[in-house]
């Protein structure tokens, strides 16, 4: 009897501008629904908190990335490898704080606004990319890395850049639990 043959998983991929062109309608929609930005905001974020918790098993086995040892390396391969990898971009990192706890994710193009000019006429706090926040969050969440993500700079509100700020919300414990004999 012969033992099958180990081949490489298929990963089915959409089409980078038809997800965006979703997204966009969705964002449209949920415009229409609610009356209120932050009532918007605050459903992508959720919707991407969802995401996020589901997408991280995913990029966990995709990626064969290895153990990270400090939060910079997390943000690292968060730019490096998930951000490549799911959205074709590599943002650009900075640290914005000496106990290195907090950092910042640059686009210089974002590929969720790709056919966006403007914000909807009558919507100045809407964060129209909030679902990328939400994606980060759960998905650090879901390897027991508590996180605030937030926007700092939108380019749909007039910035130069687009940056996603990130701060860990507890310190990494290094221990190593023994067995108690």
């Amino acid at each position: 009897m012969s033992r099958p043959v180990h081949r490489k998983p298929e990963y089915h991929k959409i089409n980078k501008d038809l997800f965006v062109l979703t997204y966009g309608a969705l964002v449209a929609q949920l415009c229409k629904d609610y009356q209120r930005d932050e009532d918007v905001n605050k459903y992508l974020d959720e919707m991407g908190y969802s995401i996020g918790t589901r997408l991280v098993e995913d990029f966990l086995a995709r990626s064969c990335v290895r153990r990270c040892h400090s939060f910079s390396e997390i943000i690292d391969i968060i730019a490096q490898v998930a951000f490549k990898m799911y959205l074709g971009v590599t943002p650009s990192v900075t640290c914005n704080n000496p106990s290195r706890n907090e950092f910042s994710l640059i686009l210089d193009q974002n590929p969720l606004a790709e056919f966006v000019e403007e914000l909807p006429a009558g919507r100045p706090s809407l964060s129209y990319c909030s679902l990328l926040c939400g994606i980060l969050r759960g998905g650090l969440e879901m390897v027991h890395l508590a996180a605030d993500v937030r926007f700092l700079q939108d380019r749909l509100k007039g910035d130069s850049v687009t940056e996603i700020g990130i701060r860990f919300l507890q310190t990494r414990d290094e221990k190593k639990y023994r067995w108690k004999k």
